[in-house]
C-alpha cells in the first residue's frame, strides 16, 4: 500500500509467479524511473521519467498509475495500529497457517555437482 518503484514491482511478481496469496491493500503504482536530475540556472533541477515496465509478451504497461491489487484486501485500522495490531499481517499468517496444513511443496531437485579438477 505504501509502495514504489520496486516495492511495486516485487508484489507484481510474485502474484504473476503465483508464490503465494497477496494480501494487504493496492498498491500505489509508481514504478516509471529516473536517472540522475538536469541542473536548471536557477540552481533548481529537473527530473524527467526515462524507463518504465512492461508485461513479458510486450503487450501491456503494468502497475504504473493503477499498482497491483491484492488477492486479499485486509485494509488496517489505523486505531488498531496505533496499538502495535497489525491486521494485515495478521491475516497473512493466519492465510500462510492454513496453506501449510493443505498444500505440499517439493523441493526442486538438486543438480549434478559441477567437477571442479579441471
Amino acid at each position: 500500500e505504501f509502495s514504489a518503484s520496486d516495492g511495486d514491482l516485487f508484489p507484481y511478481r510474485f502474484k504473476k509467479h503465483k508464490l503465494g496469496k497477496l494480501i494487504g491493500k493496492r498498491t500505489w503504482g509508481g514504478v516509471v524511473g529516473i536517472r540522475g536530475s538536469l541542473p536548471l540556472i536557477d540552481g533548481g533541477s529537473l527530473m524527467k521519467p526515462e524507463f518504465a515496465s512492461y508485461s513479458v509478451d510486450g503487450k501491456e504497461w503494468i502497475i504504473e498509475g493503477h499498482g497491483v491489487e491484492p488477492d486479499i484486501y485486509v485494509d488496517n485500522d489505523p486505531a488498531k495500529e496505533f496499538e502495535g495490531e497489525d491486521q494485515q499481517l495478521n491475516k497473512a499468517i493466519e492465510v500462510i497457517l492454513e496453506e501449510l496444513k493443505t498444500k505440499e511443496k517439493e523441493l526442486p531437485p538438486i543438480p549434478p555437482y559441477k567437477k571442479k579438477d579441471k
